[in-house]
């Protein structure tokens, strides 16, 4: 069972589950894994695996329209060393003071692999789920594309500095806020941009048509070995973590205008299909 099959068996039988964070009396919640194996390439700092781990479930809360209120981890390794914690410790505190939020702590625990479980949550009264498209909406999405593919390049190369700093992500928590008057549907791309948009499409019973350019990181270009390598990073690597959203289409301009960092549109929703200027983009992504 590979994980999308994993989550449609998940979903089946917890008819709450399928967005971003669960909803619960006004809270959004959420929860998250992360391992050294899969998640942090040579080179990664526990500073930097702070900051990404609470940030990836930060980004969960971006990713409902809600206020993010606090975060906690539960921190496995080998061993504990003073210097290797402390880093991680003010990753994770200054990820969470960046979006106005709140690191309190969590668990230790020893195990063979170094191994970070977060949760986060936030307020959010009326949250954005994925299932509120409709045709005509502009599909949108923060930031730009790439970041981690290009990052992950660089950790290959040794060029760690550089890669350490494309990790440590901005979790678009006040953009999720400022989208909160204009957003039908809403994730974030930590599966990658195209996973992300046929997700959102199965959950609205749409489709969409997206065009390029896309709005892909200056970074990746210093790494991609050509136009298909860069498309490649762009659309399906995923771990960016930006927000993938509907907006009716006379409200694009004013959500631009409201959200605290570029806001592009990349397409339109339709009735069915999914496809990238005329051509059927593939449902690939990132897969743990």
């Amino acid at each position: 069972m590979d994980e999308q099959a994993a989550l449609a068996l998940i979903g089946d039988r917890l008819s709450v589950a399928g967005d971003d964070c669960a909803v619960v009396d006004g809270q959004v919640i959420t929860t998250d894994m992360l391992h050294q194996r899969t998640d942090f390439p040579d080179g990664t700092t526990r500073y930097t695996a702070g900051w990404r781990a609470v940030g990836a479930s930060l980004s969960d809360v971006a990713a409902m329209g809600g206020d993010a209120t606090a975060a906690v981890a539960v921190y496995a390794a080998p061993t504990f060393d003073d210097a290797e914690l402390t880093a991680f410790l003010d990753g994770a505190s200054e990820v969470c003071e960046l979006v106005g939020a709140e690191y309190v702590g969590g668990d230790l625990d020893g195990h063979a692999e170094f191994t970070v479980a977060t949760t986060a949550i936030g307020d959010a009264d009326d949250p954005i789920l994925r299932s509120g498209a409709s045709p005509g909406d502009a599909l949108c999405v923060t930031g730009s594309l790439g970041r981690s593919g290009a990052a992950l390049r660089l950790f290959d190369r040794g060029e760690t500095a550089r890669a350490n700093d494309l990790f440590r992500f901005e979790p678009r928590v006040r953009a999720g806020v400022a989208l909160r008057d204009y957003a039908t549907a809403m994730l974030d791309s930590s599966d990658g941009l195209a996973r992300s948009v046929h997700q959102l499409c199965r959950a609205s019973d749409c489709g969409a048509a997206l065009d390029e350019p896309l709005p892909i990181a200056d970074a990746v270009d210093a790494v991609a070995e050509d136009a298909a390598d860069r498309r490649e990073l762009g659309l399906f690597f995923g771990e960016d973590f930006e927000l993938v959203c509907t907006v009716p289409a006379s409200a694009v301009a004013d959500a631009q205008a409201a959200t605290p960092c570029p806001l592009h549109r990349i397409g339109t929703v339709t009735a069915t299909g999914i496809t990238l200027d005329g051509e059927p983009l593939p449902d690939r992504g990132y897969s743990h």
